[in-house]
């Protein structure tokens, strides 16, 4: 319990830390815009 109490914290932090880093980053910025690319027909 010693070990796996912090070990549990440290993980939540550091998952917090990465989806607030991911909007930073712009990642859910244009959710549709992937879905809708791959139904585009760009070959000519």
């Amino acid at each position: 319990m010693i070990f796996l109490i912090p070990a549990a914290v440290l993980m939540g932090a550091a998952g917090l830390w990465a989806f607030f880093w991911s909007l930073k980053a712009g990642q859910y910025e244009d959710l549709d815009g992937a879905a809708h690319r791959i139904l585009l027909d760009d070959d000519e």
